[in-house]
């Protein structure tokens, strides 16, 4: 089944064809027709998948048919973070150009005025993180008591955000009659009891094989010593200049040591993470997308939701303590059709930490075999002269010469 068999507006169809979305994917191919009809849907389906275009596209498809009666915000999306909230305002704004609809991503982080005064112009679907969304409610800047679809994206990571309550407060302000979408890339008890919380009859939709790890990614592990990670990281990214990729760290300040490790030997590269003001964290995921910069250096708050065209590979420079984050940061390379590699370093210190991954994805990690003398020749052929291995190896092998002829 093709996008042009779908009954949808001829405006959304001709706008999906400049976009280069000819065929459906699974989530999509299952949850858009039951959106169409009416119907709440409560989809689980990994990262990467198309789940987004998944919900917008219906909901643009009944918001552009409405009537001189419907004013108002009639569409409500609630995600966990800031860079999710513009990623999905934007998909509905490129999906939607042609049909009229007005969007616009709400969060945190940036001046309220300049927000109030888009609302007061009318908007039908927003984008919104809670925070954001309450303080506006508050003020009267926002009136979602006419809604016809809620949609939750992302929900896991709301729960893990705490945003349950949240969650469970917007129900006081939207009405009992409407539309209930709810979209998350993992299942717990306490996600299906969230679920049943908002949606009615829904349809059940889940993708996910026994392997979360998109098949369009190749993972492997290779053992690596936690002082000479820094140096495997700038050999990878010394003979793979042309490729995207993401490096993932465990801290802020880890962010910028090896930020700052990468210049030392002339590697140009940006740092993402909390710390850095929200207008600043657009900026770098922007220069990122468009290929300006080629190496993003970052925490877990780039391992949800944000698709990056094109990043050809994920390096996780520090094992996740959660191995759902392994599969999220895994996702943002090898999106859609395309192929892509994670390659994760491994110290001592980290090996319980792949034992729990695999035991979560249910399947043993690829391992990278590397013998001692190739070790070696990428600590020794670093510009980093603060470490100078190949001086040590000359010298250790001056030592054996001078040990036979003894």
């Amino acid at each position: 089944m093709k996008f042009s068999d779908y009954n949808i507006s001829s405006e959304i169809k001709e706008q999906l064809k400049v976009l280069g979305y000819n065929k459906p994917t699974d989530i999509q191919f299952k949850a858009i027709n039951h959106i169409l009809n009416g119907e709440d849907v409560m989809a689980i389906a990994q990262t990467g998948t198309g789940k987004t275009a998944a919900f917008a596209i219906p909901t643009l498809n009944v918001l552009q048919k409405k009537s001189k009666y419907n004013t108002g915000i009639r569409c409500l999306v609630m995600v966990p973070t800031r860079e999710l909230a513009k990623q999905i305002a934007k998909v509905y704004q490129d999906i939607g150009k042609k049909t009229g609809v007005k969007v616009f991503g709400l969060y945190g982080g940036v001046d309220q005025e300049q927000q109030i005064s888009t609302l007061n112009n009318g908007v039908d679907v927003l984008v919104c993180t809670p925070g954001r969304m309450f303080d506006l409610i508050s003020q009267g800047a926002i009136d979602i008591s006419g809604i016809k679809f809620l949609v939750l994206d992302e929900a896991d990571l709301m729960l893990d955000l705490g945003f349950a309550k949240d969650i469970k407060d917007v129900m006081h302000h939207i009405p009992q009659k409407r539309q209930t979408l709810f979209f998350s890339a993992t299942i717990s008890k306490k996600i299906k009891s969230l679920a049943y919380d908002v949606v009615r009859n829904a349809i059940r939709i889940q993708i996910s094989p026994k392997n979360p790890v998109a098949k369009t990614i190749t993972h492997t592990i290779m053992d690596v010593e936690m002082d000479d990670k820094r140096f495997f990281l700038e050999n990878i990214i010394k003979e793979n200049e042309e490729q995207k990729m993401i490096v993932f760290v465990r801290t802020q300040v880890r962010v910028e040591r090896v930020v700052a490790a990468m210049e030392r030997v002339a590697i140009s590269s940006e740092g993402l993470h909390g710390g850095i003001e929200q207008k600043d964290r657009f900026a770098i995921l922007d220069r990122f997308a468009k290929g300006e910069n080629k190496v993003l250096i970052t925490t877990d708050v780039a391992c949800r939701g944000i698709d990056i065209p094109m990043v050809e590979a994920v390096i996780n420079y520090d094992i996740p303590d959660n191995p759902e984050n392994y599969v999220h940061r895994c996702g943002r390379t090898g999106r859609g059709k395309h192929r892509g590699q994670a390659l994760s370093f491994c110290s001592e210190s980290e090996k319980e930490l792949v034992l729990a991954i695999e035991e979560y994805t249910g399947d043993e990690i690829d391992r990278f075999d590397l013998d001692k003398g190739d070790y070696l020749e990428i600590l020794g052929g670093s510009d980093d002269g603060s470490n100078n291995w190949q001086k040590l190896i000359d010298q250790e092998n001056k030592f054996k010469d001078l040990d036979k002829e003894w």
